[in-house]
């Protein structure tokens, strides 16, 4: 029963695909330049093979975020029975002018059409142009409360059946 979780195939499965269309945010998880973890919750867009975050240059996660850095994402729900995607990787990053379109994207699908063209008129006149951070994976795992638990629940669920 054990899940193994790690494998880069998870990102195929339908509670992951679910979670990286789901409009509420991702959370980022980094390491500031003194050393300390910080998370922080961000909007994301989902590209096929990366996840895309969209950041104003002068954001203080800049200040940390540097091509090759080592970062976590969460993804998940807020009601039991719990779906959760996490994933562990590597980050490259990039100016774009104006507004990043996987940040456009990404407005389009957590606010709907209306709510997101104002957004972005809005920023688009304050915006020159826009940071993006790509998350390439090399470490997936999904839980779902339902098939797939935290290792230590299924552990202790196998005790259990084989008792």
């Amino acid at each position: 029963m054990t899940t193994h979780q790690g494998s880069l195939a998870l990102l195929n499965d339908e509670v992951a695909q679910r979670l990286l269309q789901s409009p509420g945010p991702a959370r980022l998880a980094y390491q500031w330049t003194d050393g300390t973890p910080r998370v922080v919750p961000i909007g994301f867009h989902w590209n096929g093979t990366e996840i895309v975050f969209g950041t104003p240059p002068d954001s203080p996660k800049v200040k940390a975020l540097h091509d090759g850095a080592r970062v976590a994402v969460s993804i998940d729900t807020d009601e039991m029975p719990y779906k959760v995607l996490q994933i562990r990787g590597s980050i490259r990053v990039d100016t774009v002018e104006g507004v990043a379109p996987e940040y456009e994207a990404m407005c389009l699908r957590t606010m709907g059409e209306e709510a997101a063209k104002a957004w972005l008129a809005n920023l688009r006149a304050i915006t020159s142009n826009m940071m993006r951070i790509f998350v390439k994976s090399d470490w997936v795992a999904v839980l779902d409360f339902e098939t797939r638990f935290p290792s230590a629940v299924e552990r202790a669920m196998e005790a259990a059946a084989s008792a």
